[in-house]
Order: C-alpha cells, then structure tokens, then sequence
C-alpha cells in the first residue's frame, strides 16, 4: 500500500524541494560549460540515445570525452611520500650570506622568494591516515631569481641506511607485505623488522622513528632535515660544508600513541585539515632556516664521517646559524595541479649550493628525476606549474610528451651559428661544481669511516627524559610484538644490547624474552 503521506510518481515535487533554477539548479550563468575544445554544451544531464528508452549512441562525443578524461584522471602515485599536504608562502634571509654562499634567495635580506613546501608521511599510499607512527617528509621549492632549488629532506634528521643502491630493499621492507597486502602505513610487521634486524647501520635510526617525534601533533610543528651534507660556494669559489634545518616556530609538538590511533579511527585528515584551517584563518606557520656550517678541516677531525647520512653532526660541536625564516600563507588553488604534480628533486641547485660525495645523495640524484618520468608522465614535467621556474629559463631541449612550451625557428643545438640571438653558455654566471679533489680505486666498497652504528643511537636514547625513553620502550615492544617470527625479534633485542642495557632488559621483558637469548 502506498503511503498517503508520500507523493506518487507523476506528482510534482513540494515547491521547497526545488530551488532556484529547477530540479537540476540550472541557471543562466556568463561561463558556459563547454568541450574540451570549446563547443558548448546543452545538455550536461543526458546522453545521446535512439528514443527515450533507446541505446546509447556511439557518436555521443560530448559523454565519450567526459568518460575518457574521467578514466585518465589518476596517475601513478609515488612510491614513498605518496600522502602529502602543501601551501605556498615565502623565504626570507635574516642578513646578506653572500660571504658564505653566491646563491641569490640567501644574498638579500628585503628580498622574499617564493616557496611551495610539502609535508607527507613515507609508507603509506595517498589514501592512508594521517597520524601513523612514520617518518615525515619535508620538501621544500625554493623559486628563486637563478633557477629553482628544492631542499629535498625530512623531519629526522639521520637515515636508516648509508648507501642509495639499499633504498629498494629498505622501501620493500616497509611497504604492505607482497602475499596478503598489508599492514599498510606501518612497520609492525616481519618483513620490516627483518630488514632492519639485519642492517646494523639503521640503529640510530630506529632510536628516532620509535620515539615521539615519528608522531607529531601538527604538521605546523614538525621540524625538518636536509639529512645529508652540502657545501655552500661563495663568489670566490671558497666553500663551506652546510648542513640545513628547518625550526617550526610553533615548537616540535607531538601527540601519544593512544592518541594517534584515536584520531587516525575519528578523523583521517586530521593533519591536512589542521595545516589548511590554520592557513585560511590567517595563522601562518613558519619556520627558521638554520645551517651547521664547517670547513673540510673539522669534518676530518670528528669520529664519524659527514658523508654519512645515519650520523648527524651535535649542535655543541657545530652549532646551529640562522639564515633566515619560511612563512606559508597560502593554500594550494587545486590539489592534484599543485601538491599531487609538484616534482621534488634533489638535484635540483642553483649557483651557491653544490653536492658532496654523501653516497645516499648520489644516488638519490638519479632516482628523483627517474620517478618523476614515470609518475609526470615525460620529460616535461618542469613545464607544469608548480614545477616552472619563475625566472626566464632557455634552452634547445625539444619535445616529448606534453610539451607545452612551441620552439620556434630552426636551431635547436648548440654551438650555432644560424641564430645568434639564441641561448648560450655563461662561463661568468652560471652554475660549476666545486673543484673538490678526489683520488682513489674504483671499488664497490664502504669506507671505514661509517662503520659505528651504536655510538649514536646511545646518545640519541640517553638524551631522552624518562618518560620519553619509556615512550621509546613502549614502542618498541608493541612493534616487535606485532613480528610473529621469534629470531626476528631476538636478533633486533641483540641490537639494542649494544645501545643501553637498560632499554634492551625493558623490551625483552615486554616481549618476555631474556636477554640470553639475544643474538649479542
């Protein structure tokens, strides 16, 4: 029986239910809808058919364009890094650093450079929540006046391994395990804790993801990290070692564990909203650009080797110079055009800021560009927006997919003599590598300068409070507890033996394990 209270079908609907412009609010608007190649269109609501009822007719170019595009609209996701969040703002150097560096965005200080800064977990996909015990990315495009230079890092500022040629294994390790497709956003699980069980160097490391910082309560409060060493060039061509941080100016914040698995259950988003609600209201973030600077002198005459990337330098041995201060202060105008396209690469320097033979950097200077290829879709993806360079930019590069910018005229090589007004080399001003001396076999082999991979980790627990080393403990338990292989377990224990008695008898009984029976 039907319900009186109900309309049938052929009755029209209640005036409340329609609003201004009909059922379909259709209204006459200065912008019409149109085809990807400017035809208007008429009717955005129904297909093309033979009859009322009919079959859909082939011809109906208007919904085979709009189901074609709808069907490409997803690229590949990255591979690490894949959930992120982003905003424009500015840089501002304090002072003049041109004694240290010949790089323009550090030379002015009334000047400002435009920046895009991404922020983003590393194991999980783009659809994974926000709160994960996880590393966190932390990118930065600097478009300034002599190209564009991303300081490419994260929020540690030490890494698991010491060499590129390990950063599959280490990412494969990480990800969801191949057979059953999960854990997903997490290192709780056999393969991960396999990996790290069996890389000595990644201990300090492990120190680091498990305490708090791995689970910051905003991305507004969250520092970060170039990890590796640069050298900063001067005009003169004298060079300085650099290491880069980043200081949120909203303090190095973190939540509980409990309260991370809570929010990631009540609301996914939590960091993306925070980071875009705060810019909306007008409460900028920003954080201090720093630099440990030091010559090739004091490098030789410390313990560790810079040129690895699981060390770090103590700010009591170098400490920190403020350079300058970063302020985001707008959101993204489209998220996939701008946070989802933004192509962050390492080797991306302008004059001023040069490598160094770090091994991890080295590699990461190939791998970057090469994902960018696959992930862009081409070579030209510095051609998209948020990749341009905001400086004028030239040169005899040709083609490929989605090549944007039309070459004109009939050269496209170099050195010419049918365009003398075309682009050409500036030994005066452009960019040259530091003339650093190197001698030595060509050999696959690790130095032995990189080969303490306790001494750190110790200080980095001993430096906690209490209660932050029982956060340490706690993790650790939970983690290891999560690893259903018992020798994956008491290999790892056999590693924390090395770094404090203390945190090594406080996870074997957690994971009531006596020490015996680690693999010392």
């Amino acid at each position: 029986m039907s319900d009186p209270k109900q309309p049938g079908a052929s009755a029209p609907l209640p005036k409340t239910s329609v609003a201004d412009g009909g059922e379909l609010h259709q209204r006459d608007a200065a912008t019409p809808l149109t085809t990807n190649q400017g035809v208007v269109i008429a009717d955005n609501q129904n297909s093309v058919k033979s009859g009322a009822r009919g079959p859909t007719l082939l011809e109906d170019f208007i919904l085979r364009e709009k189901i074609t595009h709808f069907d490409h609209e997803r690229i590949p996701e990255r591979i690490v890094h894949a959930r992120g969040s982003a905003a424009h703002g500015w840089f501002q150097p304090y002072q003049s650093w041109s004694d240290l560096t010949c790089a323009s965005f550090l030379a002015d200080p009334n000047k400002k450079t435009p920046v895009f800064t991404r922020i983003s977990t590393v194991a999980g996909g783009a659809g994974s929540v926000d709160t994960p015990r996880d590393v966190r990315g932390f990118a930065v495009k600097f478009y300034t006046d002599a190209g564009n230079f991303d300081l490419v890092g994260n929020n540690i500022p030490v890494f698991f391994i010491q060499d590129a040629i390990k950063f599959p294994d280490l990412i494969h390790s990480v990800k969801m395990e191949p057979d059953r497709g999960f854990p997903q956003s997490a290192t709780a699980h056999d393969t991960f804790w396999d990996f790290m069980s069996l890389m000595p160097e990644a201990m300090h490391m492990v120190m680091w993801i498990m305490s708090d910082r791995t689970i910051p309560r905003s991305l507004r409060m969250v520092d970060g990290f170039g990890i590796h060493t640069f050298r900063l060039v001067n005009a003169d061509g004298r060079a300085k070692l650099v290491k880069f941080h980043w200081r949120a100016k909203d303090g190095c914040l973190s939540t509980t564990w409990d309260e991370a698995v809570k929010i990631a259950g009540a609301d996914q988003d939590y960091h993306r909203r925070d980071l875009w609600n705060a810019i909306e209201r007008g409460d900028y973030p920003e954080w201090e650009l720093s630099a440990q600077i030091f010559d090739d002198d004091l490098a030789d005459s410390l313990p560790y080797d810079v040129l690895d990337a699981t060390k770090l330098i103590p700010e009591e041995v170098v400490p920190l110079t403020p350079l300058g201060r970063m302020v985001l202060d707008r959101n993204p105008d489209n998220f996939f055009a701008e946070t989802e396209q933004a192509a962050f690469h390492p080797g991306h320097v302008v004059p001023g800021i040069d490598f160094t033979n770090d091994p991890l950097l080295q590699g990461r200077l190939h791998s970057y560009l090469d994902t960018q290829l696959k992930r862009l879709g081409g070579p030209n993806f510095h051609e998209i927006e948020v990749n341009r360079p905001k400086c004028p930019w030239h040169n005899l590069q040709r083609d490929g997919h989605m090549r944007m910018r039309v070459a004109r005229g009939r050269v496209a090589y170099e050195p010419n003599s049918l365009d003398p007004d075309g682009p050409r080399e500036r030994p005066d001003a452009g960019f040259r590598s530091f003339p650093a001396p190197e001698a030595g076999e060509k050999r696959r082999v690790r130095a032995d300068t990189f080969a303490d991979h306790y001494s750190q980790a110790r200080l980095f627990f001993r430096s906690q409070n209490e209660v932050e080393q029982q956060h340490i403990i706690d993790a650790l338990v939970f983690e290891l507890g999560m690893v259903d292989t018992v020798a994956i377990r008491t290999r790892m224990l056999g590693h924390l033996v090395h770094i404090d008695d203390t945190l090594a008898d406080a996870v074997a009984e957690g994971l009531g394990l006596a020490r015996a029976d680690a693999d010392a």
